[in-house]
C-alpha cells in the first residue's frame, strides 16, 4: 500500500519546514535509511532519510516550497500504485467539509473535461537498451542554503563552482566570486573588441568605464537588491524581537582577572596540542556555577519558574548566513578537556552545515563571546525562555590595582576579560545575578578547582 511521506518534526520548534533540494526524483527505488531530502527547518538544514522500502510514486512538494509539519510531501509504494495512492487520497477528501469536496470535485471535472478533449497519443517509443535499468548518477552539489538561494536568484550553475567551504561545500563568497569573475571577462572581452585597428578607432570618452549616475527615479540609494530570509534567520530575527517586546532584562557587568587562567592554560598547552580555549575556561565556571544557582539555570513560563535537572550550555557560533547556539549537554559534570574537545566539534558541524536541530536544542543557559573580534564588552540579548545569557568580551591587558601589599598598591598591568550578565528580571533579582557572576569570577580568578570540579 502507498504510504505518505509527511514533513518530519526535527526540532522542538519547528512548525514547518523548507524543501531546499530533492535527492530523489519520482520513479526512483529507495531503501530504508537512504537519504530523500534536504529540509530547511527554523535550526538547521537536515538531510531526511527514508523510513520504508519503495519506490517515490509523486512528490507533492517541489523544491523552493514550505510544508507544515505532517503535512504530506511525497508518497512512496510499490511501482504501479499511484492509481492506489489517489484513492487514498480521496478517501481522506471525503472527512472534509463541504467545501473541500465541492472544490475537489470542480478540479475532477475540469481534468475529465481536459483529459476528453485531449488527443490521443501513442506512447513515445522506449530508447534503445531501455529493458535494464541505468544506475542514477548523483547530480547533488555541496552547497549552503544561502549559496542556493543566492546561485538561483543570479542565475549560476552551481555544478560549475569549486566550493571553498568545509569539505568543498560551496558558500556564498564562491557564488559572488564567479558572478564578479563573469562580470570581469565581458568587460575584458568588450574592450579587446575596441582596437583602434591602426588609427581608425574613435576616441574614448572620459566617463567610459564609469558607472552611469542614477536617474531622479532611482533614487540617491541606487538600485535595491532584496534578499529573503532565510527560515533559520526569520526564527531568529522572530525570537530576538519578542525577547526584546516581552522580556523585561537587566545587566550586570564584571571585570575579571584572567592572570591565573592564562597561566595555566599556558601550563596546559604543554601537555597537549589542543588545550582548552579560554572561553571553554567561562563555559566550565558557569556550569559549575548553575549547579550552585538552579534559578538561573530555570526559565520563566506561563506566569511560574520552571527549573531543570541537567545544566546545558548554549555556546554562539557564527555561521555562514546566521548565528547558531549549538548545546554542550551537562557541561557541569563534563570535564575541562571534554568541554573543550565538544566546543571544537560543535563549531565545525555549525560551519560545515551538518549541525543536527538535537544538537542545537534543550539549552538552558546561553554564553555569546565577541572576544576574538576586539569587542571589549557587549549587551547579549537573552533567548528565551532561558532566564539569562552571558556576554564575553575580549581578553586584554588592562591596568589594574595590585593590592598584594596593602601598604603599597600599585597599578599593573593583567589580562582581564569583560563580562555581562543579561538577565529575566521576572525570574532574577539583581542580588540573584550579582552573586552568579561573583561565583564565576571566583572561579576564573581560582581555576585550579576546574579542573577538578
Amino acid at each position: 500500500m502507498a504510504i505518505e511521506i509527511v514533513m518530519p518534526r526535527l526540532s522542538d520548534s519547528m512548525e514547518e519546514g523548507t524543501i531546499l533540494q530533492w535527492l530523489v526524483e519520482e520513479g526512483d527505488v529507495v531503501t530504508e535509511g537512504e537519504p530523500l531530502v534536504e529540509v530547511e527547518t527554523d535550526k538547521a538544514s537536515v538531510t531526511y532519510e527514508s523510513e520504508h522500502d519503495g519506490t517515490i510514486l509523486t512528490i507533492r512538494v517541489q523544491t523552493g516550497e514550505s510544508a507544515a509539519v505532517g503535512a504530506a510531501i511525497a508518497v512512496i509504494g510499490r511501482a504501479g500504485e499511484a492509481s492506489e495512492a489517489g484513492e487514498a487520497s480521496q478517501a481522506a477528501a471525503a472527512t472534509a467539509g463541504p467545501e473541500s469536496l465541492a472544490a475537489a470535485g470542480a478540479a475532477s471535472a475540469s481534468a475529465a473535461a481536459t483529459s476528453a478533449s485531449a488527443p490521443a497519443r501513442a506512447p513515445a517509443p522506449a530508447p534503445a537498451g531501455a529493458g535494464a535499468t541505468a544506475p542514477r548518477v548523483s547530480t547533488r552539489v555541496k552547497a549552503s542554503p544561502l549559496a542556493r538561494r543566492i546561485a538561483a536568484q543570479l542565475g549560476v550553475d552551481l555544478a560549475t563552482l569549486t566550493g571553498s567551504g568545509p569539505q568543498g561545500r560551496v558558500i556564498r563568497a564562491d557564488v559572488e566570486r564567479s558572478v564578479q569573475e563573469g562580470a570581469a571577462g565581458a568587460r575584458a572581452g568588450a574592450g579587446t573588441g575596441n582596437g583602434d585597428g591602426g588609427g581608425g578607432g574613435r576616441a574614448q570618452s572620459p566617463t567610459a568605464g564609469l558607472p552611469p549616475a542614477p536617474s531622479p527615479r532611482d533614487g540617491a540609494k541606487g538600485d535595491a537588491h532584496r534578499e529573503p530570509l532565510t527560515r533559520l534567520q526569520q526564527t531568529v530575527a522572530r525570537r530576538m524581537a519578542e525577547s526584546r517586546a516581552t522580556v523585561p532584562d537587566f545587566e550586570l557587568r564584571a571585570e575579571v582577572d584572567m592572570t591565573e587562567v592564562v597561566a595555566l592554560r599556558e601550563q596546559v598547552r604543554g601537555l597537549t596540542d589542543r588545550p582548552p580555549s579560554i572561553n571553554d575556561f567561562i563555559v566550565k565556571a558557569a556550569a559549575m556555577t548553575l549547579r550552585e544557582f538552579p534559578r538561573v539555570n530555570g526559565s520563566y513560563r506561563d506566569g511560574a519558574f520552571e527549573s531543570y535537572a541537567r545544566v546545558n550550555v548554549g555556546i554562539a557560533v557564527a555561521a555562514e548566513d546566521a548565528l547558531l547556539v549549538p548545546t554542550i549537554f551537562d557541561a557541569d559534570t563534563k570535564s575541562l578537556a571534554a568541554i573543550a574537545e565538544t566546543a571544537r566539534a560543535l563549531a565545525a558541524r555549525v560551519r560545515d552545515g551538518s549541525i543536527s536541530p538535537a544538537e542545537l536544542s534543550g539549552s538552558t543557559f546561553s554564553i555569546s563571546n565577541l572576544g576574538m573580534f576586539g569587542v571589549d564588552s557587549f549587551s547579549a540579548v537573552v533567548n528565551p525562555p532561558q532566564a539569562a545569557i552571558l556576554a564575553v568580551g575580549s581578553l586584554k591587558q588592562r591596568p589594574v590595582v595590585d593590592t598584594s601589599d596593602p601598604a603599597c598598591p600599585a597599578i599593573v598591568a593583567r589580562p582581564t576579560v569583560n563580562l555581562t550578565l543579561a538577565c529575566d528580571h521576572r525570574i532574577l533579582y539583581g542580588a540573584d545575578g550579582a552573586r552568579f557572576l561573583a561565583r564565576v569570577r571566583e572561579l576564573l580568578e581560582q581555576p585550579l578547582v576546574l579542573l577538578v570540579g
